[in-house]
């Protein structure tokens, strides 16, 4: 029943993946990937709030492992900050990193203080 959950969960991140990417970077007229920056913050916060309410298997398999597997990027991530550094843009390549790592972090945390708070 596990891969099944992973495979329903991936079906839903993927395709929500692109289409946040997407609608993100047609509003910003910038250099930085908000699309990639946006669906890496979120999907640390579903892990962190995951974490937090100790779920069950079948939810961290369904949600954790296959949406947030498929919503998440870290070779976009890659891609883009060595995108943005071949492009000179020095300053957002570096932005993109910190930002994204310290939010990511941050939204963690702030996921499972909650989830632990209200569920665990």
């Amino acid at each position: 029943m596990t891969p099944i959950l992973i495979f329903v969960g991936a079906m839903l991140g993927a395709p929500a993946r692109y289409l946040t990417d997407r609608a993100l970077n047609a509003r910003h007229d910038s250099p930085f990937p908000w699309g990639t920056f946006a669906v890496n913050l979120s999907g640390c916060l579903i892990l962190g709030a995951l974490t937090g309410a100790a779920a069950g298997i079948p939810v961290v398999a369904l949600l954790g492992t296959g949406f947030c597997g498929a919503l998440t990027t870290y070779s976009t991530f890659s891609f883009e900050t060595l995108r943005l550094l071949e492009q000179r843009a020095y300053f957002y390549a570096t932005m993109n990193v910190v930002v994204s790592v310290i939010a990511g972090l941050g939204a963690a945390l702030l996921g499972f203080t909650v989830a632990h708070a209200l569920l665990g």
